[in-house]
C-alpha cells in the first residue's frame, strides 16, 4: 500500500487560503476516488473537494475551521495503487507549476503593455524593504512561512517583518494566520489610542471617553447576532474599500423610453426562443462593455503609484442573495458577446449564485462592478467601489414622469421613462470631467438606442 498526501488545492487564481467547513469523512473511511471528502470556503463561496484516488483514509491533518494555505497537507490517504498515488500527484504538481506559471506570466505581461507609470517609486526604507522581501519570499531567514494573503496584510498595513516574528500563530503547526495578523492590528491600534489619550487631561478623557463598548446587555430592549462569515467578509471588504479609495459619486438622468418600449416588445419572443427572461441588466452590460473600451481608466485598478489599464472587460453583477448578503458573480470577456450571450451568462450566473453553486473563479478578476438598486424602487445610491476596480454604477428605478420634449417644431410636455444612474469612481484616478463624460456618454448611448448594436 503506497501514501497518497491531500493538498489544499487552487480555490480561485486570485485565492490563497480556505477555511475547511467540514470533513465528509473520518480517519479509516473507505473512499472511491471523486467522493466528496470535505467542503471549503473562500470570502464569499463553500466548494466541495473530491478525492484524487481510492483508497482509506489514513489521517485528518488540519480541523474544520481552521484556514490554511493553497498547497498545504490536509489530509493523508492510503491508496490501492501506486500508480494512482503518482498520477494524482503529477496532475497536482503540474497543474500547480503550470497555474503559477502562467500567473505570473499573466502579471508581468498586464503590468508591462497596459500600466501607466505615474511617478517613479521613492527608494525604500529599511521597513519597507523588510515588507518588500516579503513580497516575494514564503519564509524569512528564520525560516518562518509566511502565507500570501498574510503579506499583502502587512505590506498595506505596514507591518514590519520584525513586528511579523513577534506575532503568535494560531494556525497549525504555529503559523501566522490572516486573524492573527487582523488581532495584532487591532491590539496595535489600541495601544497607540492609549499611549495618545493618557497624555490628554484627565477632564477631557471623560469627556470624550468611550461609551460604546458594551459590558452588559438587556434582553428585554437588544439582541446582540453574531455576523455571519459572509456578512464579517463583505463588512471587511466594504471599509477597506472606504479606506483605500478616494469615492466620489456623480449622478444623471437617462431618458429609458427606447429601450423600455423595445424591452416590452422583445420579451416575451425573447423568452419563447431562447428560455431567458430578457431583463435590462443585459442592455446595460453590452452597452457597458463597449464603452469601457473607450474609457479605459475606468476598467483598471491602482497599484501602488501605477495605474494597470485592463485589456479585458469583466463585468461583475451585485446580487442580492436570499440570506441578505450579497455576491458579485462576473461576465467575463463581456465585450466579446452580443446581447443574447450577455443575457444567457448573466442569467445563469445570478441563479447559481442565488442557488450557492457558484465557483470560486466566477467572483474573481472583475474589472467594472453594475449594481441594480432600481429593483427595490430607489432611485439614486452612492456605491461602495468592488476593490480592486476603479468604478461601480448604480442602475436606478425607471419612472414615469413629465418631461420637456425637443423637437424641430418646438418644444412639449410629454410622458418619458426615466432613470437614474448613480457612478462612484475613485478620484485618486478618475477626476470630475472624466467621470461625467463616460455618464454623458453613456446616457447618449441609452438614448440613441439601436437595437442592430446589440
Amino acid at each position: 500500500m503506497a501514501s497518497y498526501k491531500l493538498l489544499m488545492p487552487q480555490m480561485g487564481e486570485s485565492i490563497h487560503e480556505a477555511t475547511i467547513l467540514k470533513w465528509m469523512v473520518e480517519e479509516g473511511d473507505r473512499i472511491e476516488q471523486d467522493d466528496i471528502i470535505l467542503e471549503v470556503a473562500t470570502d464569499k463561496v463553500d466548494s466541495e473537494i473530491p478525492s484524487p484516488v481510492t483508497g482509506r483514509i489514513m489521517e485528518l491533518k488540519v480541523k474544520e475551521g481552521d484556514l490554511i494555505t493553497v498547497g498545504a497537507v490536509i489530509a493523508e490517504i492510503e491508496v490501492d495503487n501506486e500508480q494512482d498515488t503518482h498520477r494524482a500527484s503529477l496532475n497536482i504538481e503540474t497543474g500547480m507549476q503550470t497555474g503559477d506559471h502562467e500567473k505570473a506570466e499573466s502579471s508581468a505581461g498586464t503590468t508591462k503593455d497596459a500600466g501607466a507609470v505615474v511617478e517613479e517609486a521613492p527608494k525604500a526604507t529599511e521597513k519597507e524593504q523588510d515588507i518588500a522581501d516579503l513580497e516575494t519570499k514564503m519564509t524569512d531567514s528564520e525560516g518562518r512561512f509566511y502565507s500570501p494573503l498574510v503579506r499583502t496584510i502587512a505590506r498595506k498595513e505596514d507591518v514590519s517583518l520584525e513586528e511579523l516574528r513577534e506575532i503568535q500563530g494560531t494556525g497549525a503547526g504555529g503559523k501566522i494566520t490572516k486573524s492573527d495578523v487582523l488581532a495584532y492590528l487591532d491590539q496595535r491600534s489600541q495601544n497607540t489610542v492609549q499611549r495618545s489619550t493618557s497624555q490628554e487631561p484627565q477632564d477631557l478623557v471623560n469627556v470624550f471617553k468611550d461609551n460604546s463598548v458594551r459590558t452588559s446587555v438587556n434582553a428585554d430592549l437588544e439582541e446582540v447576532v453574531n455576523m455571519s462569515r459572509v456578512r464579517y467578509a463583505i463588512a471587511r471588504h466594504m471599509v477597506h474599500s472606504r479606506d483605500t479609495a478616494a469615492h466620489v459619486t456623480s449622478v444623471i438622468e437617462a431618458d429609458m423610453t427606447d429601450i423600455v418600449k423595445w424591452r416590452n416588445r422583445n420579451k416575451s419572443i425573447f423568452f419563447e426562443k431562447y428560455g431567458i427572461k430578457l431583463t435590462y441588466t443585459p442592455i446595460f452590460i453590452n452597452i457597458l462593455a463597449g464603452l469601457l473600451r473607450e474609457f479605459p481608466y475606468l476598467n483598471a485598478s491602482v497599484e501602488d503609484n501605477k495605474v494597470v489599464l485592463k485589456k479585458y472587460i469583466n463585468i461583475g453583477i451585485a446580487t442580492a442573495l436570499p440570506d441578505h448578503t450579497l455576491i458579485v458573480p462576473v461576465v467575463k470577456n463581456a465585450d466579446q458577446y452580443n446581447l443574447m450571450g450577455i443575457a444567457r451568462i448573466a442569467n445563469d450566473l445570478v441563479n447559481r449564485a442565488r442557488n450557492n453553486t457558484l465557483t470560486a473563479d466566477e467572483i474573481q478578476q472583475g474589472t467594472f462592478t453594475l449594481t441594480n438598486i432600481g429593483t427595490f424602487d430607489n432611485l439614486i445610491g452612492t456605491p461602495i467601489i468592488n476593490q480592486p476596480e476603479v468604478a461601480i454604477l448604480a442602475t436606478g428605478a425607471i419612472v414615469k414622469k413629465p418631461a420637456v420634449i425637443e423637437t424641430s417644431e418646438g418644444d412639449y410636455i410629454g410622458i418619458r421613462h426615466k432613470m437614474y444612474l448613480s457612478l462612484s469612481f475613485d478620484h485618486r484616478v478618475i477626476d470630475g470631467y472624466l467621470g461625467g463624460t463616460f455618464l454623458k456618454a453613456l446616457v447618449t448611448k441609452l438614448e440613441s438606442f439601436d437595437e442592430e448594436d446589440l
